[in-house]
């Protein structure tokens, strides 16, 4: 398959980025052929630092940087700035992720390069967005977590709970990536640029919607429950005689009938005072929980898994990652990296468009002195 054919082909993103969200984000446009060149410091972006598990390279950075190309300045070099500003003429994406008025200081604010090339995408992610109390201050995923309260929705009754991976950075990373894509389509139509800003702490905001507007009608938004649900039950994860925990979800009276028929040998149960309706039995949680951990203490999760398959009860089991290196449906693609090909999760996006599924993961200003020649003055 040649590079042409891809999707994104002829897109040129540039991409000032560090760490997680834009990284993320120009990775994916990366994989549908866009060419993407990747602004570093001369220490390269601080991910790469992170950790160095996967073949001496760092975990987030192999995940985030495959297909891109790797250009070290110093944008406060006038020389550097030259050339990036004709790298600009010619792109149609800019991407950057450093603290609020970082680029602006340097001559590279968004506004300032859409006036400079009307054609450019711009896209600003930033921790709290800009203008506001919170703008200078640090945005690390914990803390957006904590800030937007999502973990006061996540943990059990007695101890919040982080997220535990960085579902705030992943977010703003995906919604910044569906802006890029919709400004494209633009650019396409107009020839004009777009000015985007996408903050951790809207995206983080936005997947709050349903405790917040729940607190806001009501009065009362959910509690801490762990693995239930607050609103729905029997929910939950349940322990096997093996130790293993199924996590189950009953979601209508239909449902509930055939798992007490089918699970808890107890027909008539569905229809008792106290657990005919969804409301009786979050009423009477603990009464209903002890019932169905009775019911799984005496299978071992095999064959638990059977009967709720041939039941049709919605379940899934509690995996940690030692699971998942062996899961049947963990898809993996092996990829360049500097220090030799490494096996890597493959895209969550299956499509019948062409994709870019062979990206090397760069090293230090692997492209430097190419796209300098490139993009060499006149």
């Amino acid at each position: 398959m040649s590079q042409e054919q891809l999707p994104l082909a002829g897109i040129t993103i540039v991409s000032l980025e560090q760490a997680v969200a834009a990284p993320l984000c120009t990775s994916r446009l990366a994989e549908a052929g866009a060419r993407v060149i990747k602004i570093e410091r001369e220490s390269g972006d601080f991910a790469r630092g992170y950790d160095s598990f996967v073949n001496g390279q760092a975990s987030y950075f192999v995940w985030t940087n495959r297909g891109k190309e790797s250009l070290v300045l110093d944008i406060k070099q006038p020389s550097d700035q030259a050339l990036l500003k004709r790298i600009l003429a010619k792109a149609h994406v800019w991407v950057q992720n450093l603290a609020p008025g970082a680029t602006e200081r340097v001559g590279f604010g968004s506004e300032q390069l859409r006036c400079e090339f009307p054609h450019l995408i711009t896209c600003d992610i930033s921790g709290y967005g800009d203008n506001n109390s919170y703008a200078d201050m640090k945005a690390y995923d914990l803390l957006i977590q904590s800030e937007s309260g999502l973990v006061s929705v996540s943990g059990g009754p007695s101890e919040y709970g982080r997220i535990g991976v960085s579902l705030c950075d992943i977010s703003a990373g995906m919604n910044a990536l569906s802006g890029i894509q919709q400004a494209l389509f633009q650019q396409l139509r107009t020839g004009q640029g777009t000015g985007l800003k996408v903050s951790l702490f809207d995206c983080a905001i936005d997947w709050m919607s349903v405790p917040l507007l729940q607190q806001k009608y009501t009065g009362q938004g959910p509690q801490r429950v762990g693995l239930k649900h607050p609103s729905i039950a029997p929910y939950g994860g349940f322990t096997c005689a093996d130790g293993k925990i199924l996590v189950i979800s009953i979601q209508n009276e239909r449902e509930w009938a055939q798992f007490c028929t089918s699970i808890l040998q107890d027909a008539q149960l569905a229809t008792q005072p106290g657990f005919s309706s969804n409301k009786e039995r979050v009423a009477n949680r603990s009464e209903v929980d002890a019932l169905v951990q009775a019911a799984f203490a005496k299978q071992d999760s095999h064959n638990m898994r059977k009967q709720l398959q041939a039941a049709a009860i919605a379940f899934g089991a509690i995996n940690t990652s030692v699971d998942l290196v062996e899961h049947d449906l963990v898809r993996m693609e092996t990829v360049p990296t500097p220090t030799g090909h490494a096996e890597v999760i493959a895209s969550p996006i299956l499509t019948t468009a062409p994709a870019n599924r062979q990206r090397a993961v760069p090293a230090i200003g692997q492209h430097t002195a190419a796209i300098k020649e490139e993009f060499a003055s006149p």
